[in-house]
């Protein structure tokens, strides 16, 4: 037997990921589906399991508030997270990402302006550090809610999640090497096999249309999948490729 529940206070597929693991664990429970568009799990049951029960398999998550068909609601305060709000201009969804771009960029060329003699390899090379040390940042902040994250869409994560543990690392190992200068045809090219590797789940989950969210800043902002994100790390991409093209030909 199939049941469909609203779940509410389900902001990201981080949120996603931990429900349709907290509910899976309960007795009688062979299947749950999470829609996080829609807030519903669809549960496959092999016995009829209680919406009590359900509900007690979130109680150490209260922002989760599970309600059956009927709309019957625990007496059991909750507190209910703000569902992302669609009617956002593109700028306000993507503001973090616009002004950390904003702010890498205004810092790489005025550190070239004022050096005296202007290097476009070494603007390319801070630039691609002050990228990586900036988003690994983000995403150490709360490593195990990036990870569920990143395992919703990367071609990698999904069939090894501890690959999201260590990306993250990675990425901060990448922007401290570019910082340095350390091996640039090494850190380059790991930078686009890295990327490339990366850019095909982005892919499809914007091809596909899949309302989920990108882990690009971790957990911390609740951003939408888009072609922004496709061209962030195409950018790295593009970078590393011509910077490694420059390298090997010296």
């Amino acid at each position: 037997m199939t049941h469909t529940y609203k779940v509410s206070g389900m902001t990201c597929t981080g949120c996603q990921a931990k429900v349709q693991s907290l509910l899976s664990k309960v007795e009688g429970v062979k299947k749950v589906q999470i829609d996080l568009s829609k807030a519903e799990a669809v549960i496959d049951m092999e016995r009829h399991v209680a919406t009590e029960e359900l509900r007690n398999a979130l109680i150490a998550y209260p922002k989760y508030q599970l309600t059956d068909n009927g709309g019957y609601k625990s007496d059991t305060p909750h507190s209910v997270q703000p569902q992302p709000d669609e009617s956002k201009s593109w700028f306000q969804t993507y503001k973090p990402i616009v002004l950390i771009f904003f702010y890498i960029s205004t810092v790489t060329l005025l550190v070239e302006l004022v050096s005296g003699n202007f290097d476009w390899i070494r603007l390319l090379e801070h630039f691609m550090a002050g990228f990586f040390l900036v988003f690994s940042f983000f995403k150490l902040l709360n490593l195990k809610g990036f990870a569920e994250s990143y395992s919703m869409y990367d071609v990698v994560a999904k069939k090894w999640p501890v690959w999201g543990y260590i990306y993250a690392f990675i990425e901060f190992g990448l922007g401290l090497a570019f910082l340095t200068g350390a091996s640039p045809v090494g850190t380059n090219l790991v930078t686009f096999v890295v990327m490339s590797i990366s850019i095909i789940g982005v892919l499809q989950s914007v091809v596909n249309r899949r309302k989920i969210k990108c882990a690009c800043l971790g957990d911390v902002f609740n951003l939408p999948m888009s072609t922004i994100t496709i061209i962030e790390d195409a950018l790295m991409i593009v970078m590393s490729a011509i910077m490694l093209t420059i390298f090997l030909n010296r």
